[in-house]
């Protein structure tokens, strides 16, 4: 005997994580319609998926699905594709849920649902820790900001793309909390690669020097992730540069609103910059690296 039919999701936005994550949720059987912002690539994507659907529009998504999710680049992004005149959105539309995956400000998430609730939809801000290989293995932490019967109602599918769904309060809050890990994240990595500098330049072998680290009190998921294409100079993107400039340049917004110091992300911040500007924007962030081996006039 069957169970109840799965709810129509609408994904919209397949680059390096959500096309992994709208895949998870297609190989759970669950019906999809997919939009993109890049004409062709939500057809290539669902070319050989039968039970996905083309939309041309967010608001032809809107009108086919019980549950929009987004998976989009920022605030403006976000706000545009939900609520915009063509949005998913654009009309009232009681019963449906949002989740937005993004990573964007806390702000932009509330004031998102506060124009969604006036038009009868649930929203979620509810975004993700974990790169592309999590994405594509369904093990991706996320953290939901909203109401618990909405986090309840998105978590069957929740689960299918992350090994940790926590609910963490209310709207904006999941925001908040990606934000300050992410922060962490770049200071982790920013400093990893100093070190690797430090070491080269002292003569130590780095070898070594992982292998010390990942034994001690140095150890760390950065060491871990980024230390071995630091070394080799691989710099695939599995999350871009610039996305984690962004996620700290929002953390520091929102720390120094709250009047508190972040010293540490903001250190990372400009590395990132720096980084971007000698041209890996759109490399893995490992490449904060080369801020420092600029600083030092060296290649590890």
């Amino acid at each position: 005997m069957s169970g109840p039919a799965l709810p129509h999701v609408g994904f919209l936005g397949l680059g390096i994580m959500g096309a992994r994550m709208a895949a998870n949720l297609a190989d759970a059987g669950y019906p999809l319609t997919v939009w993109t912002r890049t004409p062709g690539k939500a057809a290539d994507w669902a070319a050989d998926r039968a039970i996905v659907a083309v939309a041309d529009s967010p608001a032809a998504v809107g009108a086919a699905c019980d549950v929009a999710i987004t998976m989009l680049v920022d605030g403006d992004q976000v706000r545009t594709v939900l609520t915009g005149p063509d949005g998913v959105v654009a009309e009232p539309r009681p019963g449906l849920l949002c989740v937005d995956m993004s990573t964007i400000a806390p702000i932009d998430a509330r004031e998102i649902a506060a124009t969604l609730h006036t038009r009868g939809t649930a929203f979620l801000d509810a975004p993700v820790t974990g790169s592309s290989p999590a994405a594509e293995a369904g093990t991706l932490t996320i953290m939901c900001g909203g109401g618990a019967p909405d986090v309840e109602r998105a978590r069957p599918m929740l689960d299918v793309m992350g090994k940790l769904v926590l609910h963490v309060g209310e709207t904006g809050q999941g925001q908040m909390l990606k934000l300050i890990n992410n922060a962490v994240a770049a200071a982790n990595a920013a400093t990893l690669a100093q070190a690797l500098v430090a070491a080269d330049a002292t003569g130590v072998d780095l070898g070594h020097l992982v292998t010390v680290m990942a034994a001690g009190s140095g150890q760390s998921r950065m060491l871990d992730l980024k230390a071995g294409p630091m070394r080799d100079h691989d710099y695939t993107t599995l999350f871009k540069l610039d996305h984690m400039r962004k996620d700290v340049r929002l953390c520091l917004a929102e720390t120094q609103a709250a009047g508190v110091p972040f010293p540490a992300a903001a250190a990372a911040g400009e590395a990132m910059a720096a980084a971007s500007a000698r041209g890996f924007a759109d490399a893995d962030f490992a490449a904060v690296l080369e801020a420092f081996e600029g600083l030092a006039g060296r290649r590890i």
